[in-house]
């Protein structure tokens, strides 16, 4: 069976990441932060050779995937399968907002309910159904190929629940870094984590949120 390695990439920084805001699929630019720190993963990721390269629709990831884009003058393939998590109610509020103004919901999310939807959004089993799906299509697509995935965070802990098989209710006990490299590979072993949340193309750059929403 031949390797197919995914470079996974989450999105750089948002004014609202920094500030502790839910985003969810509100479409939020990056912020002068976010699009240092998404110049700085285009060194390094143009130093590998991909053969193709996708991103969710939404602006903070395209932002961040056009310096690599470039580099590697490759098309950019968009995927809205590839968005964040739909936080329905929660979003646009702070988490202090959200805590405060609806405590049996964010007790119900910090339960991690695999059922709650936050009324209007996505519930947990939808969303990693979802995640794994798309990351999978892509796999398969390009088998035996080195492909290049820029996404969200909430996308990103599903991929590693999954493949390091930890369910989705445990502790999240692994970073999530805005504009963190993560690499996975699949082989007749099966999936495996080769490298997760390296931020080391990061040092001059500030990575204020490990949020993943």
């Amino acid at each position: 069976m031949p390797i197919t390695r995914l470079c996974l990439v989450r999105h750089g920084e948002t004014e609202w990441n920094a500030e502790g805001r839910v985003q969810g699929q509100t479409d939020i630019p990056l912020s002068a932060v976010g699009l240092a720190q998404a110049q700085a993963a285009a060194e390094v990721l143009c130093r590998h050779d991909f053969t193709a390269v996708y991103s969710s629709d939404l602006m903070r990831v395209r932002q961040t995937a056009a310096p690599a884009v470039r580099r590697l003058a490759l098309p950019l393939q968009l995927d809205p399968a590839l968005r964040e998590r739909h936080y329905g109610i929660f979003e646009r509020l702070l988490y202090t907002e959200v805590r405060s103004r609806l405590p049996d919901h964010y007790a119900r999310f910090l339960r991690k309910d695999p059922d709650y939807d936050f009324e209007t959004g996505e519930s947990l089993t939808t969303f990693y159904a979802r995640s794994l799906q798309v990351v999978k299509a892509i796999a398969a697509r390009h088998a035996g190929e080195q492909v290049l995935v820029f996404t969200h965070g909430g996308v990103l802990e599903m991929v590693y629940r999954f493949v390091r098989s930890v369910g989705l209710q445990s502790p999240r006990d692994f970073g999530i870094p805005n504009c963190g490299v993560n690499w996975v590979e699949i082989t007749a072993r099966g999936w495996e984590v080769q490298c997760w949340a390296d931020i080391a193309h990061l040092r001059p750059h500030s990575s204020a949120s490990d949020e993943v929403r």
